[in-house]
């Protein structure tokens, strides 16, 4: 039959349909007839030498964009290597798609010795993912993966498995049309309550979470009547954090926590307020009023006296008073002076960076102190989606695969890595895929010798120090074995200058600075 394909063809055509450019991931024995249909669907496949890179990717690829990052594996041990990477997007509510085979129908948990056979695999993704969702035949594909994508835009956005079974995957399908998800208009919503709130409020102030980010536009029309906003590192840039009221991604600060006490009106958009971002928890504000689109945040952590289940674009008002911000200087003073006290030489390597390098630039960092210490704080973004930054999960080795999703996404926007010697080895050999790739992509190591941060937390506790100060090979001459360049910066002054020359070069460069670890 001329239109009889495999169920390969139902996932990839299905993929098309919704928009899908790009995926990333590794062929295996069990996915391949995925592999058959990808040359002429116009999708790329983009092969990563792990599959954690290759979530990750898909991860960076997500939050620069705004929409879903795809990622293919195959079975068994190719779906759960990318486990930690779908638990990085379910802690930071990013939109991700897992597609992987699964054992053939009627054999799941028999135990049966099968080719890369998990007791139970839907069940482990599940475990880590908004959902996992097995399918029993091909025909259900178009309609399932329509309704994943609906469910991008019309739920809080978190990774979603799709397990096709290696028989459908691999049976025949009578190929038919596809249609894609439908388009979502979120519901309007009356939001009276929170217009009247702030027009009783003398001192409000806005939280703005990753999930605020699509009402950036309302939020800073609020700022510019007055309204001081204190985003968390998932919200920064929401207003431009050199405006008068901006009180930068700095919630994890104490004296962003007075703040928040000191407020007579608190409205916090899109945020779970979690010890993630706050670094412990904060008092009960005078008033509290919550916009979120998960019904189960609006109480969590701090108590909300209005709670409000919507789009935040579509619940916030705008309001015609405009507030005296003579207090919002004094609040600005405190945060800055907090985060001076642990600036270390993080402060001045974003300073040698954001002077050199073009305003837009996506910074993708990690779990590392020049991240949580130094971007967080102390580079000021003007615009959302710029830092790349595995909050919740607080992952090591997200920042090398996740530049890559996003220069794959945006390949006009320029995209530095930012981050740690301990945390590039995770995932070092994901240099081989930016090379392969011929990415320009300036890669910044700050190598302080292993893991400080938990060499201090051990010296706190008065724990002999031990597994914490590593080996340190020589990453320039590694890099450019693999074949990209590597350089040593012999100064933060001049980080600036090597990483803008890396943005026009034709493949990737390793720029590692070393500073002494004992006292960073």
């Amino acid at each position: 039959m001329a239109d009889a394909v495999t169920g390969g063809a139902a996932v990839v055509d299905s993929l098309a349909a919704n928009g899908v450019r790009h995926v990333f991931g590794i062929p295996g024995t069990h996915n391949l007839e995925l592999y058959r249909y990808l040359p002429a669907s116009g999708i790329r496949h983009i092969v990563t030498r792990h599959e954690q890179g290759a979530g990750y990717a898909a991860d960076g690829y997500a939050r620069v964009t705004g929409g879903p990052g795809v990622l293919i594996t195959t079975s068994g041990p190719g779906i759960t290597n990318a486990i930690t990477a779908l638990a990085t997007s379910y802690a930071d509510s990013v939109p991700t798609l897992a597609i992987s085979p699964g054992p053939p129908r009627g054999t799941v948990g028999k135990d049966l010795g099968w080719l890369h056979e998990l007791k139970n695999q839907q069940g482990a993704l599940d475990a880590v993912c908004d959902r996992s969702i097995r399918v029993e035949s091909a025909d259900e594909l178009p309609e399932v993966i329509a309704d994943i994508f609906l469910g991008f835009t019309t739920r809080r956005p978190r990774p979603v498995h799709l397990e096709v079974p290696v028989d459908v995957l691999e049976g025949e399908w009578v190929r038919r049309s596809v249609v894609a998800a439908r388009r979502y208009e979120p519901a309007s919503v009356d939001s009276s309550a929170i217009a009247e709130a702030f027009e009783q409020a003398e001192r409000p102030l806005i939280v703005a979470g990753g999930g605020a980010r699509g009402a950036a536009a309302e939020i800073r029309a609020l700022a510019a009547n007055g309204v001081p906003v204190l985003t968390t590192v998932n919200g920064k840039g929401i207003v431009d954090e050199h405006d008068p009221v901006a009180l930068g991604a700095s919630i994890r600060l104490p004296a962003a926590h007075r703040v928040i006490a000191a407020a007579d009106l608190v409205v916090a958009v899109g945020t779970e307020l979690g010890d993630s971002d706050l670094w412990g928890g904060v008092a009960q504000a005078a008033k509290v009023i919550r916009i979120d689109v998960d019904p189960d945040q609006l109480d969590k952590n701090l108590h909300a006296d209005l709670g409000i289940v919507a789009d935040a674009r579509q619940a916030l008002q705008l309001t015609t008073k405009s507030f005296d911000t003579a207090h919002v200087t004094e609040w600005q003073q405190a945060i800055r002076t907090d985060a001076a006290a642990d600036a270390g030489p993080w402060a001045a390597i974003q300073e040698s960076l954001a002077t050199a390098l073009p305003a837009d630039t996506v910074v993708a960092g990690d779990s590392s102190q020049v991240t949580y210490y130094g971007t967080v704080h102390h580079w000021p973004f003007t615009t959302i989606n710029r830092l790349l930054y595995p909050t919740g999960y607080a992952t090591l080795g997200y920042g090398l695969p996740a530049a890559i999703g996003a220069k794959i996404a945006q390949p006009d926007r320029p995209v530095i890595g930012l981050f740690g010697d301990g945390a590039a080895m995770f995932t070092i050999q994901e240099l081989v895929t930016a090379t392969e790739l011929r990415l320009p992509l300036p890669i910044v190591v700050i190598n302080n010798g292993g893991y400080a941060e938990i060499r201090e937390q051990m010296v706190d506790r008065g724990i002999t120090p031990q597994a914490v100060d590593l080996y340190q090979p020589d990453l320039p001459a590694m890099a450019r074995a693999i074949g990209a360049y590597g350089v040593q910066a012999e100064s933060i002054a001049v980080l600036g200058e090597l990483a803008a020359e890396a943005l026009t070069a034709d493949r990737p460069t390793l720029i590692q600075l070393t500073i002494d670890g004992s006292s960073a």
